[in-house]
């Protein structure tokens, strides 16, 4: 298992190869997890949300009823082509082609009031998953929640899910964030992190 991040051309031969590789649209693990997420925002709606790793855009449809603005990134643009055509006719969802951590969309700071990112950071290396998370929260809102979802078998990537997903929930600890919600499934894990409480 090699540490560096896994580069755009790997993705990009993934999705050639298949119009869903990773099973989003027909797999039962896939809309548990979609329930799951999306019971974490039950009730809530967002102006401006970002979702990082939107493959060919299942989640971004379902999300985008919650939201009147929604980006949605993705590295390989095999998987964007899909996306924008399965959210076409959606009001206020856009779609952004970047390598992350370093094509992070250009956004203003605090412009986001929520930030899921799916199934995305056990691609990335450590030092990596940390600068994403830099960035993430820059364009965070003070109150806005930060939700992670990570697959937990086996995987030849960088990071397994429980590692990605303790490191970037250390950097945002570190920044101030609290953990609110975290939840073990089988074969994934969710985590919610946001602002820490008031005090009076």
């Amino acid at each position: 298992m090699s540490g560096a991040s896994w580069p755009r051309a790997v993705f990009e031969r993934i999705h050639a190869t298949s119009s869903d590789p990773w099973g989003v649209g027909s797999r039962p693990y896939e809309r548990n997890k979609y329930r799951h997420t999306l019971a974490l925002l039950a009730g809530q709606r967002f102006h401006h949300a970002l979702e990082l790793g939107c493959s060919i855009g299942v989640m971004t449809a379902r999300l985008a009823r919650q939201c009147d603005h929604l980006l949605a990134v993705d590295v390989a643009e095999a998987a964007l082509v899909q996306a924008r055509r399965r959210c076409a006719g959606l009001e206020g969802v856009t779609f952004y082609r970047g390598q992350l951590p370093d094509g992070f969309p250009d956004l203003p700071a605090a412009s986001c009031d929520l930030i899921i990112i799916s199934e995305l950071l056990y691609f990335l290396s450590r030092a990596d998953i940390a600068r994403l998370a830099t960035h993430c929260l820059r364009v965070r809102q003070a109150e806005a929640p930060i939700v992670l979802v990570n697959w937990t078998g086996p995987t030849d990537t960088p990071c397994n899910g429980n590692e990605a997903a303790r490191h970037f929930v250390a950097a945002c600890l570190a920044a101030g964030l609290k953990v609110t919600q975290a939840q073990h499934h089988a074969h994934y894990r969710l985590d919610m992190l946001g602002a820490c409480c008031k005090t009076e």
